[in-house]
């Protein structure tokens, strides 16, 4: 019993990287520039703590338009959004 615990433990903390790593299979030649993410985001409200690579993904921490904490993974090449966690 303790061990399947572990495991959905497990599954849940990685499960967001998974994700994101998949839909982010972008040639670095094909990637956007990170100031242009940063841009974008600001221009919809947010307020851009740091943008990060991760698993090929950027990831992006911010306050967005409704002041909430957001860890936010995007394509590099269309900077469009592939997986977000906002903060209650």
């Amino acid at each position: 019993m303790q061990k399947i615990i572990i495991a959905l433990g497990l599954a849940a903390a990685f499960g967001g990287t998974a994700l994101a790593s998949e839909k982010c299979n972008v040639a670095m030649a094909d990637w956007k520039p990170r100031e242009a993410l940063q841009t974008k985001l600001e221009g919809e409200g947010w307020k851009v703590r740091s943008i990060k690579t991760e698993d090929g993904c950027y990831e992006a921490y911010a306050i967005n338009a409704e002041g909430k904490k957001v860890e936010a993974y995007f394509d590099p090449q269309t900077l469009q959004s592939v997986d977000m966690k906002i903060e209650d």
